[in-house]
């Protein structure tokens, strides 16, 4: 079948090439072409003057950018057209080793790398979820000389067990500085094992003006899940003694239950530059005069979760309410606004290139279903119940040419309900040209005082309940990597010394573990090339004081070994080979339904299992195309142990097919 692909992709490139363009049409030149006393002459194209874009950006048919709502600020991002990573359909294992998760898409996952995991500050309760809940950090910003759009669609598995990835990106400028986006995001599946359907979705639009003076962000983001939980199957050795032809046919844990989550999420953010001496003619924006900033930004989100059951009681060790029926609901909203001012002394990309200084509020509801009296005396009464915090922040970054970047940030919260919270982050990126290639060293720094979230200290349910008073937790991360391109080299290493740490334990409740301890992270990426040969690895080895509140594998990686090639030079490009994703034993985590929260079993250690891909991929022109056998090797060892989550095993076989086309047009 991936011979066929290929020789299908490789007559049809040949058959482009041979068709000349506008065949049948008048070949006149420019200096031939009929005049036209009627048309009239368009008018030229206005350039993009924003203080935000340099010379090369400009030149770009399309380039996108993410924007912070600390000071409408932007960072840069490359569009995703590329043929690189697209082997790897599930956007949560492209990021270093990839996630571990319960077996079907739209489900409950979590990085292994730790520290790319959420760190549990606002509505826990969905961080399950957080790879496929769209933030407005995470929204991409086009400028388009051309309306761009970009559909992907990938489907898999036979008709009752389906999993279908689905996306759509639609981007177009109104003018050079003013843009248009909406993006439609599905993942869903019905499940190879019982109780597995899934969907998670999100929709986005979003308005950017990038102008000479003014900039603006602005968007709305809907975010929904529904997820029918299993609760992991009843015997693990179904799965890793006995070979059950149907997956179906392996029982499960919960027959009835399901998880809903949705969010609604309204944001903008603007500044208003104002320069402090006139601009001259050949300058084309105020990016190197000096100019004081006035902005201001707004964030509105709405988070609820609803987990409800039929029959559940006798997984669960606590019935509060009913040993009949489950249905548990809790919310959370919040409103940030914030004021700032920035002061560009004389150029931005200068060695003090910004100045930032801001104060907001954010008030914050949390409601809960109210709680029966009998309960209300060990865990509160439930309902609604507001918090306000006040803080002031403050920013300074600048560069020296292309050599050197450095940035700081201070947020201080003064008043309210996360008075005494601090973070700290400054960083400094150093760039060496060696034979004109660029060899990168970042390093930074982050010191953190926070609040443990709200609902890890209350809730009520029908299974758990609790009420805490934790202190707050303090961290100092340490980060440093350094990259070079021309090698396909990147060395990393994390190191946080973290106290009084909240985490969930092994019954699955909130704890806080009273001391200090450490977590250790260096993290390996080298691709080598023989020929037309791709040798590619991820390598990420972890230590934690601590197993018990920070359990993480000793080493995990992600080799892929593949052939590239220019099947038709700049038509066809090629790509075959095999992924293999592996990490060693240790008490990997356990996952809660009923609180939608990973926790620290100390049941069993899984690990030390390899998970081998078969790929193709092409790019013909602006088409992507995969093709994969997902987990190929599922019966072919006799260590079946494939468990990445307590009880919750990883899929068998799944064939699937992929394709991404963009237009420009």
């Amino acid at each position: 079948m991936l011979l066929i692909l290929a020789a299908t992709l490789f007559c049809g490139a040949n058959w482009a090439q041979t068709i000349k363009p506008n065949a049948g049409q008048n070949q006149l030149s420019d200096n031939k072409q009929p005049s036209d006393s009627t048309e009239k002459k368009r008018k030229p194209r206005k350039p993009l003057e924003s203080f935000y874009f340099n010379d090369s950006l400009r030149q770009q048919r399309i380039f996108g950018w993410n924007v912070s709502l600390l000071n409408n600020d932007i960072t840069t991002v490359p569009v995703d057209t590329t043929i690189q990573d697209f082997r790897i359909d599930y956007s949560f294992m492209r990021e270093d080793v990839g996630n571990a998760f319960i077996g079907n898409i739209g489900g409950a996952n979590i990085p292994l790398n730790y520290f790319r995991r959420p760190q549990a500050k606002n509505f826990s309760f969905v961080d399950a979820w957080s790879s496929y809940i769209l933030k407005p950090e995470d929204v991409i910003f086009y400028n388009t000389k051309l309306p761009f759009s970009q559909l992907n669609y990938q489907m898999s598995g036979a008709v009752q067990e389906e999993e279908s990835l689905f996306k759509f990106v639609l981007a177009h400028n109104i003018s050079p500085s003013t843009s248009l986006g909406v993006t439609y995001n599905g993942d869903g599946t019905k499940g190879l094992y019982n109780r597995q359907n899934a969907l998670a979705r999100y929709v986005e639009v979003h308005l950017a003006h990038t102008g000479k003076r003014y900039a603006l962000h602005a968007g709305y983001i809907y975010n929904h899940g529904r997820v029918d939980e299993n609760g992991g199957i009843e015997n693990d050795k179904d799965v890793t003694d006995t070979i059950i032809d149907l997956p179906r046919n392996i029982k499960v844990n919960l027959q009835n239950a399901n998880n809903t989550y949705r969010g609604n999420t309204f944001y903008i953010t603007q500044s208003y530059g104002m320069p402090l001496r006139k601009q001259r003619e050949e300058e084309l924006t105020i990016q190197k005069i000096p100019t004081i900033y006035l902005g201001a930004s707004g964030e509105l989100s709405t988070f609820g979760r609803r987990y409800s059951a039929k029959g559940d009681a006798s997984f669960y060790k606590t019935n509060y309410l009913s040993e009949e029926y489950t249905s548990d609901t809790i919310s959370q909203t919040i409103v940030d606004l914030k004021a700032f001012t920035q002061l560009q002394p004389y150029n931005r990309d200068g060695v003090l290139g910004l100045i930032t200084g801001g104060i907001g509020t954010t008030f914050e509801n949390y409601y809960i279903e109210a709680i029966p009296q009998k309960y209300q005396s060990q865990f509160g009464v439930g309902g609604k119940v507001s918090k306000t915090s006040t803080y002031l922040y403050g920013a300074a970054e600048g560069a020296l040419k292309k050599y050197l970047r450095w940035q700081a940030t201070l947020r201080m919260n003064m008043l309210g309900y996360r008075a005494g919270d601090t973070d700290f982050r400054g960083s400094i990126s150093s760039t060496a040209f060696i034979k004109g290639h660029p060899l990168t060293f970042d390093a930074s720094l982050r010191l953190t005082l926070f609040e443990p979230d709200y609902w890890t200290g209350h809730y009520f349910s029908n299974h758990f309940a609790w009420a805490n008073s934790f202190e707050k937790e303090s961290a100092t991360t340490f980060t440093a990597r350094l990259t070079y391109p021309a090698w396909s080299l990147e060395l990393a290493g994390n190191y946080q010394i973290v106290q009084k740490k909240v985490y969930y334990n092994d019954k699955s409740l909130p704890e806080q573990f009273g001391g200090a301890m450490s977590i250790m992270g260096v993290y390996l990426q080298k691709d080598f090339r023989l020929g037309v040969f791709r040798f590619n690895h991820r390598v990420l080895m972890q230590w934690s004081t601590n197993q018990e509140v920070v359990p993480v594998p000793l080493l995990s990686a992600y080799l892929s070994y593949f052939i590239d090639l220019d099947v038709v030079k700049n038509v066809l490009r090629l790509q075959l080979g095999v992924d293999g994703r592996f990490n060693t034993e240790y008490y990997a985590m356990g996952y809660n339904p009923a609180i939608a929260q990973f926790y620290n079993q100390r049941e069993k250690k899984l690990g030390n299992y390899p998970y081998l891909d078969a790929f193709a991929a092409a790019k013909w022109k602006r088409m992507r195309i995969r093709l994969k056998l997902q987990h190929f090797n599922a019966n072919l060892l006799e260590n079946k142990n494939y468990f990445p989550v307590l009880h919750y095993p990883a899929n068998r076989l799944m064939f699937k097919i992929g394709v991404s086309w963009a237009f420009y047009e």
